[in-house]
């Protein structure tokens, strides 16, 4: 076999539609679009959710609930994690977080959460501690500091 040789599957390749080239082609004159109407002009087609003048579906619903602009969203740990990047005495804050993986590049503060055991004592520095991360973090002998 040689790369001369390769050709796609029968079928892969589908010429494409030569639209306007006369009456005998099947796409002449109208070219496909039919006779008048919205859709036969060049500029015919409608947004995403209009439904022909009636109000649309996003107006006629009611309004429901509130979105606080101002939550900050806060990266989820578990201590499963830690345990199993970072060795015993070591000092975990967002910065190690983020070089290890866990924490994304935008994370705009860090939930350390329970899962999971940790078997070895770390010293955690993040943005917040559910109750049984901090429980579990302490049994160790490690350490829990609030930051920022």
């Amino acid at each position: 076999m040689y790369l001369s040789d390769l050709k796609p599957p029968r079928g892969a390749q589908k010429k494409p539609k030569r639209v306007g080239r006369g009456e005998a082609s099947g796409l002449g004159k109208t070219c496909g679009r039919g006779h008048k109407g919205q859709k036969s002009r060049k500029s015919g087609h409608t947004r995403p959710g209009f439904e022909g003048g009636q109000m649309p579906m996003h107006r006629r619903l009611p309004k429901r609930g509130f979105k606080n602009i101002f939550r900050v969203e806060l990266a989820e740990v578990n201590v499963s994690s830690l345990a199993k990047r970072f060795e015993a005495g070591s000092v975990v804050d967002i910065a190690a977080m983020m070089e290890k993986g866990l924490v994304g590049r935008r994370a705009r503060g860090v939930k350390i959460l329970g899962y999971g055991e940790l078997p070895h004592a770390l010293t955690v520095k993040a943005t917040k501690f559910s109750a049984s991360a901090k429980e579990k973090i302490e049994k160790s002998g490690g350490a829990v500091e609030i930051v920022g």
